[in-house]
């Protein structure tokens, strides 16, 4: 049997079937033989994961095909769209499969406007207009869709560099957890990563907003608005207490002067 060579981020955009499913797959492949030939680029499996597994476990031969292509993003490309073609996606793993496909044809229109004087005609028809709208049409969503896609597409790839079994168990839909939340994720700390994965993966994950750093630009902003906001507490208690005295107290004064620092502030930022 030849050599297969396994691409571990090749073979994660290849989902394991579920158990039902694999056992009738290796059930006939058993009793009539690998039909389909597996698809290979470089040596690399790129298509045929499930029935590699099969066939290496029982000592099943099978044929190869060898496609062509420039690039690891193409290859990544030609999968993502196989797999969304032929398989019924979840709404959670078909925005994972567009954000991929979203940021692998960036990195490849990045490095062919590095080289655009080669092939310059073919390329220009490639890559006519903003990726986003170009999937957009393709998936039949919207482009603010597709970059939303891009984000949690991203978050997913780290806490998948994290945690395998975190990356899992959120592409099946064992572990329930915001889209919003995701996406989120995408600009996150290692540590919130690595945390959140750890969760995920142990089956203690609770739903919350990561731990986004402030910008340091508006920290002072944000101390302003702080001592505003108690300032406007202790004076609005200093109010409340001359009314239960009996007294009297001059309440829109005391509003405006709050609006007043308020809107200072917004100038100010």
């Amino acid at each position: 049997m030849m050599e297969i060579i396994i691409d571990e981020e090749f073979r994660c955009l290849l989902p394991a079937l579920d158990e039902e499913t694999f056992r009738l797959l290796e059930e006939n492949i058993l009793e009539h033989g690998c039909r389909d030939p597996l698809v290979l680029w470089n040596g690399i499996l790129i298509d045929g994961y499930n029935r590699y597994m099969i066939c290496s476990e029982h000592d099943i031969p099978f044929n190869t095909v060898s496609k062509e292509f420039d690039s690891r993003e193409e290859v990544l490309i030609w999968i993502i769209t196989n797999q969304v073609s032929r398989r019924n996606l979840t709404p959670i793993q078909l925005s994972h499969f567009r954000g991929l496909h979203y940021n692998a044809n960036k990195k490849l229109r990045g490095r062919i406007k590095q080289s655009a004087q080669k092939s310059e005609i073919g390329q220009n028809v490639l890559f006519s207009g903003p990726t986003a709208n170009r999937l957009a049409e393709q998936y039949r969503v919207t482009d603010r869709t597709i970059r939303r896609d891009a984000k949690l597409a991203e978050a997913i790839t780290s806490i998948g560099e994290a945690s395998h079994e975190a990356k899992r168990k959120i592409l099946t839909g064992e572990i329930a957890i915001d889209r919003n939340k995701l996406e989120a994720l995408s600009t996150a700390s290692n540590e919130e990563i690595k945390a959140v994965a750890a969760e995920i993966e142990e089956g203690t994950y609770k739903r919350r907003a990561p731990r986004t750093p402030l910008p340091d630009s508006i920290i002072p902003e944000i101390r302003q608005l702080n001592e505003v906001i108690k300032g406007f507490a202790s004076n609005f208690n200093s109010m409340f207490q001359q009314l239960n005295k009996g007294g009297t107290v001059d309440i829109k004064s005391v509003i405006r002067s709050f609006i007043i620092q308020l809107e200072d502030l917004y100038r100010n930022i």
